[in-house]
C-alpha cells in the first residue's frame, strides 16, 4: 500500500521504526508531528507558504536566532514557570525569581574579588551606577565565595562577542563574594534594545504585529557554597517597556530600587567621584537537591 490519506500517512510516520529508539524522544516528536500535520490540515496550508517557513528556520538557524524567538514566543518564561510550579509542588522554598538567560551569555569572563569596574574602557557612556549587595541562602547566612556573573549591554544595546566592534568580555565579570557574601561592582545603566531589524525575527514579529523591544535589565548567574545555582536578570525603574517585554521576562522582586548617592571614601575604590545611582540588592540562592542543580552554566550554549 503506497497511497495514504493524512491519519494513515500521520500513524505510518509516527510508527515507522528500526529499532526501539528514545521512549521521550518519540513521545514528544510524535506530539509535534500530530500537531503540526493537524495545523497544516486546518489552515489548508500551500506548498509555498509552508518551504517559505522552512527557508525563514534556515535563516533563522543561519543566523543565530534561535535564542530570540523561544524567548519572543514565551518559551523561555514557560520553562522558569515550570519550573517554579514543580518547586511548589515539592514543598521547595524559593529564593529570587529566576529569569530567562537569553542566548547572549558568553562564560570565562575575567574573575575580581568582592568589587569590580564593570565599566572599564566604557566612561562616560551613560549614567554611573553602583550595584551591591549579598549573596544568601534561604536562612538568610552568607554565601561565602560564591560567584555572581554579571554582564549587559553596552550604550548601543550590543553585547560584547556577538558585536565584534567591541572587546572582548566588555562589560562581562565575574565577582567573588567576601566571606560575608559581599558583592558590588561599578556600570553605566544599560538601556533598552530591540531585535536587529531587517532579520528573521523581526519578520515574524512584523508579521504576527508584535514589537520587538526589551525593557533595560542586567543579567545575573549566581553559585557557589553548594546551593542551587540561579539564573536571573534585574530590571531598571521607569523603562517604557518595563511591563511588556517582548520576552515577557519582567518579574516581581526583581526590579530594583535606586537612589541617588554622593561620592563618598568607601566607593573610592571603584574610582567613584561625583553623584552616582546606588542599587541594593541581595540574591538568595536555594538549597541544591544534587550536584547538577550547584553547576553555573549556560542554559543556552550547553543544551545537549
Amino acid at each position: 500500500m503506497a497511497e495514504y490519506t493524512p491519519s494513515e500517512l500521520l500513524t505510518l510516520v509516527n510508527s515507522s521504526r528500526v529499532s526501539a529508539g528514545d521512549e521521550r524522544v518519540c513521545a514528544i516528536t510524535s506530539r509535534i508531528v500530530a500537531d503540526l500535520f493537524r495545523t497544516i490540515e486546518s489552515f489548508q496550508v500551500t506548498p509555498d507558504e509552508f518551504w517559505s517557513a522552512m527557508k525563514w528556520l534556515t535563516r533563522l538557524g543561519q543566523a543565530d536566532m534561535v535564542g530570540l524567538i523561544t524567548a519572543g514566543l514565551g518559551f523561555d518564561r514557560l520553562l522558569d514557570i515550570l519550573e517554579e510550579e514543580a518547586d511548589e509542588a515539592a514543598g521547595r522554598s524559593q529564593g529570587t525569581p529566576r529569569a530567562i538567560e537569553g542566548p547572549l551569555y558568553v562564560p570565562g569572563a575575567p574573575l575580581s574579588q568582592r568589587e569590580v569596574r564593570l565599566d572599564e574602557g566604557n566612561e562616560g557612556k551613560g549614567e554611573l551606577f553602583v550595584m551591591e549587595g549579598r549573596v544568601l541562602g534561604l536562612d538568610g547566612k552568607p554565601v561565602p565565595h560564591a560567584v555572581v556573573d554579571v554582564w549587559h549591554c553596552n550604550e548601543l544595546g550590543r553585547y560584547s562577542h556577538f558585536d565584534p566592534s567591541q572587546p572582548d568580555y566588555n562589560l562581562r565579570r565575574r565577582i567573588e563574594t567576601d566571606a560575608d557574601g559581599n558583592y558590588r561592582f561599578r556600570s553605566f545603566l544599560p538601556p533598552g534594545y530591540a531585535i536587529p531589524p531587517n532579520s528573521p525575527v523581526s519578520e515574524l514579529f512584523g508579521l504576527l504585529g508584535r514589537h520587538g523591544n526589551r525593557p533595560a535589565h542586567i543579567h545575573f548567574l549566581v553559585s557557589g557554597g553548594g546551593k542551587r545555582a540561579l539564573t536571573t536578570q534585574v530590571n531598571i525603574p521607569g523603562d517604557t517597556f518595563l511591563d511588556d517585554d517582548f520576552a515577557f521576562a519582567t518579574r516581581d522582586g526583581l526590579v530594583v530600587s535606586m537612589e541617588k548617592a554622593e561620592p563618598s571614601p568607601e566607593y573610592s575604590s571603584l574610582g567613584v567621584t561625583g553623584p552616582f545611582t546606588l542599587v541594593h540588592f541581595d540574591f538568595l540562592l536555594q538549597e541544591a537537591l544534587n550536584d547538577s542543580e550547584t553547576i553555573a552554566a549556560s542554559r543556552y550554549q550547553t543544551a545537549s
